[in-house]
């Protein structure tokens, strides 16, 4: 299809580029009669603005770049929902990129939408990112950058996070109510945000009920189970542990069904040897076999939140700003996985 331009109308209707330029703006030094031929010749002619055009001369590109471990993840898919709600009815396109879980992935994303000059970034780190040398480059020369999920510690910007301790004491301290002792905790790499949080979370409930913290019972994925040999290791540890665990909090989607599927393959069952519950937003988690207990997370309104706090960075740039970090509230929902059967 031949595209219209603003040269195209103007020859056709015999007059200046800039009188038609300031015709579709609706510019009051237009007069009403020349405004309607422009605008009924620009509809039948399906005109529409040229996008590099206007980003050139508005210095803006009115797009989002948005930087997560993986789209396949399920909170990261809804989470993606949430900022692309925000970001089209306020008149941004979205482009993504995953890093799967790589620094280098990430460092590439990064300078890439940088270069094509999206107006600001929506970061969840990488399991490798504790480097971010090539965030703060760009946040100093002006780019507007939000985190959500995974955030970094000592980083001056808005942040949205969920309420991770609260969400792993909760799951913990459920399973210690069902009458499990020999809790295990199954978490991606120890300098994530989320992985100290949810730590801290499991810990402090086995404290409060006075169950000795066992540090044989806590393994990291590196990778958060986006490599299946890792995540092998770690549940084969447990499984074959002197003391085998009798339940596993799982802290990610990748992590707990590779580690319900393990131990199904050595012969163990769900619940009655092994409890399983996850930190998760598995849309299926009622499907399985057993039907998992979960903590869930708001993924859709941290993507939204993320999405307006970045959103305002962008159009009220010499406004000052008190950086926020905002904690979203967890929700356990418990199924078959992780009760205990009664006598």
């Amino acid at each position: 299809m031949e595209i219209i331009t603003i040269k195209d109308i103007a020859k056709a209707l015999n007059l200046s580029t800039s009188t038609v330029s300031r015709a579709l703006r609706g510019s009051y030094e237009i007069n009403v009669e020349t405004k309607r031929l422009v605008m009924e010749y620009a509809e039948r002619m399906n005109y529409r603005p040229n996008p590099i055009a206007l980003s050139l001369k508005e210095n803006r590109s009115r797009s989002l770049g948005v930087i997560v471990p993986e789209i396949a993840n399920n909170f990261f898919s809804q989470a993606i929902n949430g900022i692309e709600s925000i970001a089209y009815n306020r008149g941004y396109h979205v482009v993504i990129s995953q890093n799967h879980e790589s620094y280098e992935r990430e460092l590439v994303s990064t300078q890439y939408l940088a270069q094509r000059r999206v107006d600001g970034l929506l970061v969840s780190l990488s399991g490798e990112s504790n480097d971010l040398e090539h965030f703060k480059e760009l946040q100093t020369k002006g780019l507007p950058i939000v985190f959500f999920d995974r955030v970094p510690q000592d980083y001056i910007t808005h942040k949205v996070i969920a309420d991770n301790f609260a969400g792993a004491y909760e799951a913990t301290e459920h399973l210690i109510e069902q009458g499990f002792r020999r809790i295990a905790h199954l978490t991606s790499p120890s300098w994530l945000s989320i992985t100290y949080e949810r730590l801290e979370g499991y810990k402090k409930a086995l404290q409060n009920h006075d169950i000795p913290i066992e540090e044989s019972y806590i393994k990291y994925c590196s990778h958060g189970g986006m490599i299946l040999e890792e995540v092998e290791s770690a549940v084969m540890e447990l499984i074959d542990h002197p003391h085998r665990p009798d339940a596993i909090f799982t802290a990610g989607d990748r992590l707990t069904t590779t580690c319900m599927s393990l131990i199904r393959k050595q012969g163990l069952r769900i619940p009655e040897d092994v409890a399983i519950v996850g930190f998760t937003n598995l849309i299926t988690a009622h499907l399985l076999n057993p039907a998992l207990s979960a903590v869930s997370q708001p993924a859709y309104e941290m993507g939204q939140l993320a999405t307006e706090f970045l959103i305002d960075l962008i159009e009220r740039p010499k406004v000052t700003i008190r950086f926020e970090t905002k904690k979203m509230d967890t929700h356990l929902v418990i199924r078959d996985s992780s009760l205990k059967a009664t006598t």
